[in-house]
């Protein structure tokens, strides 16, 4: 799953995310989602995210599914 469709993305969920200084290069960073920053319910880029150590970046790919 990608992290488009805001339903998908719930804090507590292990994520892969691009932050804004890794755009161009594609570099992914792993960690736990703790907030949401993204009010729409879908977005071509991902949707945004604050991890739990304050990194903020759009989701790439969810890591673990139910």
């Amino acid at each position: 799953m990608d992290g488009r469709n805001r339903k998908d993305v719930y804090p507590g969920l292990a994520v892969n995310i691009i932050l804004k200084k890794d755009q161009r290069t594609g570099k992914l960073t792993e960690g736990i989602v703790a907030n949401l920053l993204t009010s729409a319910p879908y977005h071509s880029r991902g949707i945004k995210v604050r991890l739990e150590d304050g990194q903020v970046g759009r989701v790439a790919e969810i890591l673990d599914e139910d």
